[in-house]
Order: C-alpha cells, then sequence, then structure tokens
C-alpha cells in the first residue's frame, strides 16, 4: 500500500513539475513594416527562465501567418530546439470602449421603447373602458337632451386625447426601433474584427543559467496591405506641379496595433525568387476536344536634422543643442521664436526633438533687424513639424523603396481603410492642352513631368485639384520607358475645338473600275483665356494593307506626320482669346465595286 502511495506521489511530482517548466508570456508588438501584400510584424516578449528545459508559450501574435517566416531570436544563454505555431481559441476578448458604449446606448433605448409599450397599452385598455361605458348612460331614462348632448361631447373629447396619445406613441416608438436598428448594425461592424482566435508561439528551450530572457519574434502576416493613391494640386500653370503621395493601410490580422512603428514597403515579400529558364520547346498536334477538356476542369480560381541633434529618447526629459549657437552668451538666453511665435526659453527647451523640422541660428544684427533689441543676445527660430510627411523618411533600397514613419500610428485590425500621407513634393512640369476633336471635342491638360522615375511613384488613383476645385480623377502609371510621364489633370472648357468635314473641298470621282474620293477636315480651335496657352492636336488619315486600295496625303496643313500610324500632330501656341484653324486632306482609291470602311 506504501509503494502504491509513493508511485501516485512520484506521477503527480512529475505532472507538477511538467507543469512549472510551462511559462506563458505575452507578447508586445513594436514595430510592422507594412508591404503591399502582407505584414513583417515584429514582437518582444520577456520570460523568467529555469535551467534545463522549458516550454515557452508566447501569446499575442498573428492568428493567420507564414509558417516559414517565423524567426525567434533569443539571448546567448538559451537554445530554441523547436518552435511551433498554433491558434488560441480560448480568447477572453476585452471590449473596446466604442462596443461598450454601444451596448449600453442599445440598452439604454430598449428601456424606452419599454417604457412606450406600457403606454400604448395602458392607453388601449383607457380606450377599452371608454368604448365599454359609452352606452350604460344611454339606456338610463330620464337622461334629458342636454345631458346626453354633454355625454357625447365628453366621449368624443376623451377619445380623441386618448388616440392621439396613442398615435405620438406609436411614432416615438418607430423612432426609437430605427434608433436601435442603426446602433445593432454599428455594433456589428465594431464586432467585425478577426480577434475570435489568438496565433501563440511554442518554444522547446534549453536554457544555461536561470534569469530574464528577452525574446525577439518577427513574422510575414498575411492579413494586411497598403495601397497607394494620391493627390495632385496644381495652383496654376506657371507653377510647379504638387505631388500628394497617400498609403491606404488595411489590416485584419487579429492584432490591433497600438502605437506601433510603422514602415511601407513597395516590395512584395510573397513573390518567387527564382529567375526564369527556358527550356526546349517541342512542336506538335493537338487535340482541341482534350485542350477544352482541360480548361474547363481546370479550378478558377522615416533623421537627426541639420543644426540640433537629440540629448535623450522620445518622452523623457530632453534637452535640444543649437549648432552655431556657442557665441552667444551662456548667461543671456537668445530669444526663441518657434513657428514664427516668440517662445519662453524654458518652454522652448521642453519641445520634443523630434518634432523639430529645422533650427536656425540668427546673431546680433540679423536677430535685431527682425525683432528688434529683444533679439540683442540673438534669436534662435525654431520651425517645427506640420503634417504627418514631415515625420516620414524615405530609404530607396537596392530591391524596394521603404517609407519609415517616426511617429506611433494606431492601426485597428478592422479591415478598414486608414489614410496616412508618406509624402509631399513639388515637381517641376510643362504644361500644355492635348485634343484629339475626331473622338472627343474636349481639350484636356496635360502636365508633362520629366525625370519622374526619381520620385518613387508607384501606380495608383489619384485626385486632381486644380486652382482649388476638385475636377476629377486620373491614373498614375510609372511603369512606362518613356522620359516624360503624362499626368492628365481634365478637360478644360476654355479651349474651344471644332472639327468640320468641309463638303466643298470634299469630292467623289470614278476612274475606270476604280473609285476615287477625296476628304477635307477643318479644325478650329479658339483659346477662350487671357494667357497664352500651347495645344497639342491630333488627327489623322487612313492607311492600307491592302494593294488594291490606296491612300494618299495630299494636304497635311503644316502637321508633323507619322506615316506609319497615320497621325498628324499639330504644336500650336495661341494667345490670348486667338483663333487658329488647320486644314488637311487625303484621297482614297479602290474598286467602285468594293465597300471600304471610310
Amino acid at each position: 500500500m506504501k509503494k502504491k502511495m509513493l508511485g501516485w506521489m512520484l506521477v503527480a511530482f512529475a505532472f507538477t513539475a511538467k507543469a512549472e517548466d510551462k511559462v506563458t508570456v505575452t507578447a508586445t508588438l513594436k514595430t510592422v513594416t507594412i508591404y503591399r501584400s502582407g505584414a513583417e510584424m515584429n514582437h518582444i516578449a520577456s520570460a523568467t527562465l529555469k535551467p534545463g528545459n522549458n516550454e515557452l508559450i508566447i501569446d499575442n501574435i498573428s492568428n493567420k501567418i507564414d509558417i516559414n517566416s517565423i524567426q525567434v531570436k533569443a539571448p546567448a544563454a538559451v537554445t530554441i530546439m523547436g518552435v511551433e505555431f498554433s491558434n488560441n481559441y480560448l480568447v477572453s476578448t476585452e471590449k473596446t470602449p466604442r462596443i461598450k458604449m454601444l451596448e449600453d446606448s442599445i440598452e439604454t433605448v430598449r428601456n424606452k421603447i419599454s417604457r412606450i409599450d406600457l403606454a400604448i397599452s395602458n392607453t388601449g385598455k383607457l380606450i377599452d373602458v371608454l368604448n365599454a361605458n359609452r352606452d350604460i348612460k344611454g339606456a338610463q331614462t330620464g337622461l334629458s337632451v342636454a345631458e346626453l348632448m354633454k355625454l357625447m361631447d365628453y366621449y368624443k373629447a376623451k377619445l380623441n386625447e386618448l388616440q392621439d396619445d396613442l398615435l405620438q406613441q406609436n411614432a416615438r416608438k418607430e423612432k426609437e426601433q430605427e434608433l436601435i436598428s442603426k446602433l445593432q448594425s454599428q455594433l456589428r461592424e465594431e464586432q467585425n474584427k478577426n480577434v475570435a482566435t489568438s496565433g501563440r508561439l511554442i518554444l522547446q528551450l534549453s536554457v544555461a543559467t536561470a534569469g530574464k530572457f528577452d525574446f525577439n519574434i518577427s513574422y510575414i502576416a498575411q492579413n494586411a496591405f497598403w495601397t497607394p493613391y494620391y493627390d495632385i494640386r496644381v495652383e496654376s500653370t506657371d507653377r510647379p506641379l504638387k505631388v500628394v503621395q497617400k498609403a491606404k493601410i488595411n489590416q485584419s490580422t487579429g492584432i490591433d496595433w497600438k502605437q506601433v512603428k510603422l514602415s511601407l514597403s513597395t516590395s512584395m515579400p510573397n513573390q518567387w525568387g527564382d529567375a526564369p529558364i527556358l527550356t526546349q520547346w517541342f512542336l506538335g498536334y493537338i487535340n482541341p476536344v482534350v485542350v477544352m477538356d482541360k480548361k474547363l476542369s481546370a479550378p478558377s480560381a522615416m533623421n537627426s536634422i541639420s543644426g540640433w541633434k537629440e540629448e535623450s529618447a522620445v518622452g523623457a526629459a530632453s534637452s535640444i543643442r543649437v549648432r552655431g549657437s556657442a557665441t552667444i552668451q551662456k548667461d543671456i538666453k537668445p530669444l526663441y521664436v518657434v513657428n514664427g511665435n516668440i517662445m519662453d526659453a524654458n518652454d522652448a527647451a521642453k519641445i520634443d526633438p523630434s518634432s523639430i523640422k529645422n533650427i536656425e541660428v540668427l546673431k546680433d544684427e540679423a536677430a535685431m533687424a527682425l525683432y528688434g533689441s529683444r533679439a540683442t543676445n540673438g534669436a534662435i527660430l525654431i520651425t517645427l513639424k506640420s503634417g504627418l510627411e514631415d515625420y516620414v523618411s524615405v530609404a530607396d533600397n537596392t530591391m524596394d523603396v521603404t517609407f519609415d514613419i517616426s511617429i506611433p500610428f494606431d492601426v485597428p485590425t478592422n479591415g478598414k481603410e486608414q489614410t496616412a500621407t508618406i509624402q509631399s513634393l513639388e515637381v517641376p512640369a510643362n504644361y500644355k492642352h492635348y485634343s484629339v476633336p475626331k473622338l472627343d471635342k474636349d481639350a484636356y491638360l496635360l502636365a508633362q513631368v520629366k525625370g519622374w522615375e526619381k520620385l518613387n511613384l508607384l501606380p495608383g488613383n489619384a485626385n486632381i485639384i486644380f486652382e482649388g476645385t476638385y475636377v476629377g480623377k486620373s491614373f498614375i502609371d510609372p511603369n512606362s520607358v518613356q522620359d516624360t510621364l503624362n499626368l492628365t489633370l481634365g478637360r478644360d472648357k476654355r479651349i474651344a475645338i471644332k472639327r468640320d468635314k468641309l463638303i466643298d473641298y470634299s469630292s467623289v470621282k470614278f476612274l475606270g473600275s476604280n473609285k476615287l474620293q477625296k476628304f477635307t477636315y477643318e479644325i478650329t480651335v479658339k483659346n477662350n483665356k487671357n494667357e497664352a496657352t500651347k495645344v497639342l492636336l491630333k488627327d489623322q488619315f487612313p492607311t492600307s494593307t491592302n494593294k488594291e486600295i490606296e491612300v494618299e496625303l495630299l494636304d497635311a496643313g503644316g502637321a508633323e506626320i507619322n506615316k506609319d500610324l497615320g497621325v498628324l500632330n499639330w504644336q500650336l501656341q495661341l494667345a490670348a482669346n486667338e483663333t487658329r484653324k488647320v486644314r488637311f486632306t487625303y484621297s482614297v482609291k479602290y474598286p467602285k465595286d468594293r465597300t471600304v470602311n471610310l
């Protein structure tokens, strides 16, 4: 009996020891690099381990990851013997303040509806009582006509009062039901997050010495991406083009990104890295039926800034050291000017260095010229960062371009787009109007940008804002081999264009078995603007690959000719309110018994 008890004690001790070897910790998300498809998430986790074998469970990682991308870095005293990924379905999801607020609002509205229902019920009962007793007095004898009329007036007034109250209560109930429906829809949207499960890593470790160790975990999460889009702003055609590049960030990784440092990369980590190799190509006969069967069965498928440097970490007590300020007397403080406003020296010293865009030191006469006797000991001009783009640094790497955002970001795991401005560029551009009146009678304003390949642009939609007014959308396609990038800035109705076929200069003749047709077109362009403008005008004449159909350009009207394509180009320089006409003529000869698509 003693041996049996001893055996059970040993088994219990073994299980207890094994359970104590398991350590569960929560990972903290620090940085995220978002790719065009997927995101590299970097966590840190700390655990206190004892010597020997340990099993470490790290919670709070994404629930959908590329297992092959998992990397775990451990201190030298810890040897990682195995890594296993799994999902934790026993997640106690903490309700967000937004969800709690919505649930409280729904409960409040439900209570209102209950009270309205009670009021409706009581009013209905009163109406029933009134209806049940309306004939009692009428059955009594000795009731005078005056008393009967008084009774009828009372009944009519009371019934109208109760029915009006009933209508008001039903209207109130309908409004509250509409409100509760909207609240429930908003609640469902807030709850539509990928937080039903949580990812976890199980590490088998061999620990040399006891202590507290930090683990760095990184992996590629699949449910995250960013999409570029642009705002193209044109103040006037004599000023540079302003391109504001933005990013739409979307993530449903199962983890809310709270106060995380983000980087946006233009690369695609899941692309295959093997270069293609040609193999020998053998020709042979094919069976079209077999090919069709196969097709049918296939499955459808961001630095220190010049003039200052940081002395401490962000958030800690910090100070600013300004280059060139050594000659300013130390016992008398200079004048501090922050964004054009004079600021006390103590307050200026509390500015977070990471929020400073530029610092300029003015001495002696230069400072006094601007700020008078207050700047006798010099002035320090501080310019703060204004927009998010001031916190973004661009790194042009060998394989990709990375936009690093230096301030922490919050991105919830709800699959909703969140917008971030990543860079704002002023680009020299050549503006001209472009028209093809054969296809479209309107003239389009184009911006021609040279050296565009240095702008690190990506394909994306663009909003066009011309002279402060939104005029429409365009598309930026930097995947071009052209030296010039053409951006369409919208239609300009102040350039009037008309294309007419001149009947008096067009004719039809029969030459033996052939038919000769001559066509003359006139294009009128009027500049209704108060400034000169350039217009690129295009039209065409037909071309033929059939020897029986002969095409001859009789008059190009001074256009540049592309004979291969049959395209005519006119580069017009129009003064303000000037009208210009161009005319071209071509002929087509073909057999008279045939029909040609003229």
